[in-house]
Order: C-alpha cells, then sequence, then structure tokens
C-alpha cells in the first residue's frame, strides 16, 4: 500500500504529531522528479508527501497542452504504479491553489475523487491545499467552509493558509511585511469558522516570516514561537492540547534549531522545492560542462551519444535529488519512521 489510503494518511499526520516529526512535502514537476523523491524516502526509511503544484501541473501536462487537471491526475496515475514497488508510504497532496484557479484545480479533481469514492475507489489525492492568502481572512474562511464540507465528503485533507507567506511561487506574491506572521486572532478566527476536525480535517499553513524560494538565513526573521502562541490560544479556549496540524513552508535557508522548534509546537509537515530542484538540476549542471564536447556537435561533429543520452544525466539528477529528500527527513526527524 505505497500510496495511503485516507485512514492511513490520518495516522501518518497523528503519529508524526505524537512522535515529534514532520514530513518532508516534496514538490515534483515530472516523472523523473517522482522517482528521485521516492527514492530517497525509500533510502530516508521515512513515509512521506508528494505534491504538485499548479504551475507543475500545469507542465505535466506537455507544454502545448498545459492543462493543470491533466497533469495533476497523470502524475496521480502514474504514481500509483510506480510508489508500488518502493517499501515505504507516500501521500499526494496539490500545493498552493489560489482563488483564481480554484475552478481550473482544486475543485475539478475534488470532483474527480467524490466519483471515485462513489464506486468505492481511494480519493485521487490524499490532501489539497487552498491557498487563500492573498484574500482578506474573511473571504478566505468562507471559502475554506465550502472546501472543508466538499474535501470531507470525498476522503481528503484540506490544507489551507492563513498569513502570508512572503517571495514567489507561480506567480502569487508575498509582500513580506507584517503579514508573515499570523496572529492568535486570525487563528482563533479560524477554528470557529472552519472547526477543529469536526466539520472535517485539515492542515493549516500558518505564518511566522517564511519566505517562498531562495535566501540566506538572516535575510527574513523566522519567529517559530508564534506557532506556540497560535497553538497556546485556540487550545485554551477549546481545551486542547496543540489543536492545529501545522505546515512550515518557504524553508529554504532556515537554521535547523528553527526547524526543530517549528516541529515541536505541531508542525507535521514541511514543504521542500527549492532546495530539491537545485539538487536536481546541479548535477545536470555538472554534466554538461564536464562532456561540453560530448553533449553538443561541435564543429559539425556528431557528439557523444553517451553523453547525450537523457538518461546519462537524469540518472545523476535523480541521484542527487534523491540525496536532497534523504536530507530532509534527517533535519525533519522522520528517517526510520515508517509505518510498514
Amino acid at each position: 500500500m505505497p500510496i495511503a489510503t485516507p485512514e492511513v494518511y490520518a495516522e501518518m499526520l497523528d503519529r508524526a504529531k505524537a512522535g515529534g516529526f514532520a514530513y518532508p512535502a516534496i514538490n515534483v514537476t515530472s516523472s523523473q522528479t517522482l522517482n528521485a523523491a521516492l527514492r530517497g524516502f525509500a533510502e530516508a526509511e521515512s513515509d512521506g508527501i508528494i505534491q504538485v503544484s499548479t504551475g507543475g501541473a500545469e507542465f505535466l501536462s506537455g507544454a502545448t497542452v498545459k492543462d493543470m487537471v491533466t497533469g495533476a491526475t497523470a502524475l496521480a496515475e502514474y504514481a500509483r504504479v510506480v510508489a508500488a514497488k518502493y517499501p515505504v508510504t507516500v501521500a499526494l497532496h496539490t500545493d498552493h491553489c489560489p482563488k483564481d484557479k480554484l475552478d481550473g484545480y482544486m475543485r475539478p479533481l475534488l470532483d474527480i475523487s467524490l466519483e471515485r469514492v462513489a464506486k468505492g475507489l481511494d480519493p485521487l489525492f490524499q490532501s489539497h491545499m487552498w491557498d487563500g492568502s492573498a484574500v482578506p481572512l474573511d473571504e478566505n474562511l468562507e471559502i475554506a467552509k465550502e472546501l472543508v464540507e466538499k474535501c470531507g465528503r470525498a476522503r481528503v485533507i484540506m490544507e489551507m493558509e492563513i498569513g502570508v507567506v512572503g517571495g514567489e511561487e507561480d506567480g502569487v506574491v508575498g509582500e513580506i511585511n507584517e503579514k508573515l506572521y499570523t496572529t492568535p486572532e486570525d487563528a482563533l478566527a479560524t477554528a470557529e469558522a472552519v472547526g477543529l476536525g469536526e466539520k472535517g480535517r485539515y492542515m493549516l499553513a500558518a505564518t511566522f516570516g517564511n519566505v517562498h524560494g531562495v535566501y540566506k538565513p538572516g535575510h527574513v526573521k523566522l519567529r517559530p514561537s508564534v506557532l506556540k502562541e497560535i497553538q497556546d490560544a485556540v487550545g485554551a479556549k477549546y481545551g486542547k492540547d496543540k489543536p492545529f496540524d501545522l505546515v512550515f513552508h518557504g524553508g529554504s535557508g532556515s537554521l535547523l534549531e528553527e526547524i526543530h522548534e517549528a516541529i515541536s509546537y505541531g508542525v507535521v509537515k514541511m514543504n521542500v522545492d527549492t532546495d530539491t530542484q537545485y539538487a536536481f538540476t546541479r548535477p545536470i549542471a555538472d554534466h554538461m560542462f564536464r562532456n561540453y564536447d560530448g553533449v553538443l556537435k561541435v564543429d559539425g561533429d556528431v557528439g557523444n551519444k553517451k553523453t547525450y543520452d537523457p538518461r546519462a544525466y537524469g540518472k545523476a539528477a535523480e541521484a542527487g535529488m534523491a540525496a536532497r529528500v534523504v536530507e530532509a527527513c534527517e533535519n525533519l526527524k522522520s528517517s526510520g519512521t515508517k509505518i510498514s
């Protein structure tokens, strides 16, 4: 059962929270990056989450097709076949879906899962992210209420974001300002509107200075204590310890102690994209520079097929990205925690 059932996915998240670790959620854009993620999880003996953004899904459908639902569906079906060969359990997730893409991405994928569930099958994806960070909180929560109910019927876990992650991802730009820090008031409003699981299970991406993309430590001040304040405020009102399953976005450049502190406050999932992109591409660049004459038809020559065969540099890219996934598992303390 390499692709988690809804019950197993819920167990995975519960185990992470109780055990003080988090799952790397690896963004993929191709069958090859998917294979690299699976390989990395297997080498780390860690279960994990594989996710695809709107732009990643569009890319997966082909540069001339550019259909997000087609690309995401193709990835999910391919993953079901190849993941069966790996001794770990993975969940499939769709990343950042803003308001203007709901009707072209998240809602149609939920419809597919509803059809599958009606036939006695598991949902296509195990979780979907609604990214309402670019709209006012009231509107964010109204849409979240609708989506969490639909997710519940599709046996899918929803992820939602309150606050803003800075930087840029797939055209969604977050300014670096005070909105990078979610407030206890935001969290209390979320619990009141969306519940704490009774209306449908969800994960919460609360922000504490996070920024998408590449940045050095110190560029933005991460304050993991914000997560504790949120959990404490909502927990005190509802009588629950760490009531939210939290998600850490924009973690590139974060110090290890910041990551571990965030996990201690209830982070169960951390998105990893920029670092694995680089780990995949760096060996390709190395191959091209080392085999310049072979990969190009220099001065009318034919080059060296063994060096321009995509498998030559593709194997190196997969190995490089897999190693970075292993590192992510180690950093998040999920290594050696696989269910089966």
